[in-house]
């Protein structure tokens, strides 16, 4: 195990991911020059791509030369069958392209997402959302950073006065698909100002974390979606529940629940904070 800074065991860990994820940034958008071969995975809209799994191959090697005794749980390693279990080790959760479907279509918000846990709490997340240059870091207890500068997210706590993200698109699943379109009603005619879809789970989460957007719920997420973005919400004063109102950042809920709400309303006011709406009304 490498412990460099005694007081800070993990800060060196964080330094050289944030190197990592510039190489794999600078990796992805070389290959958005190229042309890009799209393959498939569960369905004919979850898509791969070969640079998705250079890059993961990329990230994952140069960290395993430097940590040997570290794991790792990748999407697209999760994907080819290997096990997605978090333990007490040291573990770091990659999603290679956060927003593949962007990639493909070249537009613009793609990301690398790495989070960093030791005993399956979050030390620190990298999102790097590489296309914009902008690197979000965040590190246990010491907040929330885009490029080196502070973010905290907005405050707000009224719904009707937000911006609020989602992600949408084809579902196999008619109860799954009806259920989508009903959610996007329900908030539509709370009425809220507006909602947005930008493709990629980390920018999302980074979004709600500077404050340009005010909430974000999905359904369908993964840990290596997530594990990112939630150290940079969390840091920068924002809130993580599931579907029940528990904390969706553990074990349990983060590898077997499918619904999140990350919310712009901060901890520890007594106003009822975002995610408590999205729960009454879905």
């Amino acid at each position: 195990l490498s412990l460099c800074n005694m007081s800070d065991p993990w800060q060196e860990c964080m330094d050289f991911c944030v190197e990592v994820t510039k190489r794999a940034g600078k990796v992805i958008c070389e290959a958005l020059q190229k042309d890009i071969t799209v393959m498939q995975k569960s369905s004919p809209v979850d898509l791969v791509t070969e640079t998705d799994q250079k890059v993961e191959r990329l990230i994952i090697s140069s960290i395993k030369e430097k940590y040997p005794t570290h794991s790792f749980i990748g999407e697209e390693s999760v994907a080819a069958g290997a096990p997605s279990v978090l333990t007490d080790n040291p573990t770091w959760i990659i999603d290679p392209i956060d927003g593949t479907t962007n990639f493909v279509h070249r537009f613009p918000f793609v990301s690398v997402s790495i989070g960093f846990t030791v005993k399956k709490e979050i030390e620190f997340g990298i999102v790097y959302s590489c296309v914009e240059d902008k690197m979000y870091t965040a590190r246990k207890g010491k907040g929330a950073f885009c490029n080196g500068d502070p973010i905290k997210v907005s405050g707000q706590e009224d719904i009707s006065k937000s911006l609020v993200l989602t992600e949408m698109g084809f579902k196999e699943d008619p109860e799954h698909f009806k259920r989508m379109l009903a959610n996007i009603r329900t908030i539509l005619t709370i009425p809220v100002h507006g909602i947005r879809s930008p493709g990629s789970t980390a920018v999302n989460m980074c979004l709600v974390a500077c404050g340009s957007a005010d909430a974000y719920y999905h359904m369908g997420i993964h840990c290596w979606d997530m594990a990112g973005g939630a150290a940079v919400v969390s840091e920068a004063g924002g809130v993580i529940v599931d579907i029940s109102g528990e904390s969706l950042w553990n074990e349990r809920s983060t590898f077997s629940k499918t619904v999140t709400n990350i919310g712009g309303g901060q901890s520890g006011k007594k106003t009822l904070p975002l995610p408590a709406y999205f729960l009454k009304h879905f």
